[in-house]
């Protein structure tokens, strides 16, 4: 008799559970249990990450641009040593990847790093349009101007790499403007942009290197048309007074791989990762930070010196 009623509460409370279920098509701003938890807390430590960002004054920004380049710098230095022993991209790929451990450890960054975090930010009415394009131009700026002089003494300390960094630099000045190039640039925006996500959906230090190792290795290995890190390839290059190409091309090579990082890092993979969302983003554009919306005039987000 005690079994049998015990096996009556079991059932019921099977049949409750049961009962409890969403159904199908139920409504995640409704129903927790059908919400993409975990994408949801890694969007909303993104925008709060992004808000810090955007709010940089002008000396911290430019700092932490400069130690970026100086940090990708070390990887291009890894990249040369290694090739020039090995002749191997493989290998190379693996040592540039000291690079982006150091961009993880050192909380340094990237103007291509800052695709995924601050555009989110600014979607999510969070930040202002201006103060994104103010962060581009002083992390792209900063980004090579460190990058610049880093390799400078790079290539002033190991003479015996000229011929190597020649040879990788003159590869995307070679790639020229076509489909070719424009396709290794959207996938190096794809690339970074997707590790950055990665590294913020995780809480653990050692986690956060993996992905750094992973796009690092893709980028140098894959020969990946990435703005930065081809312009510091292509720095050392010019650094040796005998590359088949000046600053112009430079410039040039360099604007048309931003352009394709751009739509690959935030056409493909920044704005799909908010449309996995769309009910938290449209919670986030309801309540906007103080100054964002265009008839809100309680502050002025205009960061200074």
């Amino acid at each position: 008799m005690v079994g049998q009623v015990a096996r009556a509460m079991t059932d019921n409370d099977e049949a409750k559970s049961r009962s409890d279920r969403p159904g199908v098509g139920s409504d995640p701003t409704r129903d927790a249990t059908v919400a993409e938890v975990e994408v949801e807390e890694t969007f909303l430590d993104v925008i709060d990450e992004g808000r810090r960002r955007l709010s940089r004054r002008t000396v911290p920004l430019l700092a932490t641009g400069a130690v970026g380049g100086v940090d990708v710098g070390t990887g291009v230095l890894g990249l040369l040593l290694v090739e020039s022993m090995t002749d191997n991209p493989l290998l190379g790929g693996l040592a540039f990847s000291i690079g982006f451990i150091a961009l993880t450890l050192a909380r340094s960054e990237l103007f291509t790093e800052d695709f995924l975090i601050p555009v989110s930010t600014v979607i999510a009415r969070q930040a202002r349009l201006r103060m994104l394009a103010r962060l581009w131009i002083g992390t792209l700026a900063a980004n090579l101007a460190g990058g610049w002089l880093f390799t400078w003494f790079v290539m002033r300390g190991y003479p015996s790499l000229d011929a190597t960094a020649i040879k990788s630099g003159a590869f995307y000045v070679n790639l020229h403007f076509g489909l070719r190039a424009f396709s290794l640039a959207v996938i190096g925006g794809a690339v970074i942009t997707l590790m950055t996500w990665m590294q913020h959906g995780t809480k653990s230090t050692g986690t956060r290197i993996i992905p750094a190792i992973t796009a690092a290795f893709l980028l140098a290995a894959g020969k990946l048309n990435h703005a930065i890190v081809n312009s510091l390839l292509m720095f050392a290059a010019l650094h040796t007074g005998h590359a088949p190409f000046g600053y112009l091309d430079w410039a040039k090579t360099a604007g048309f791989a931003a352009l394709g990082n751009i739509v690959g890092g935030v056409g493909l993979v920044t704005a799909l990762r908010v449309l996995q969302v769309p009910h938290k983003v449209a919670e986030e554009r309801a309540n906007p930070a103080v100054g964002v919306p265009i008839s809100d005039h309680r502050r002025v987000d205009t960061p200074g010196d």
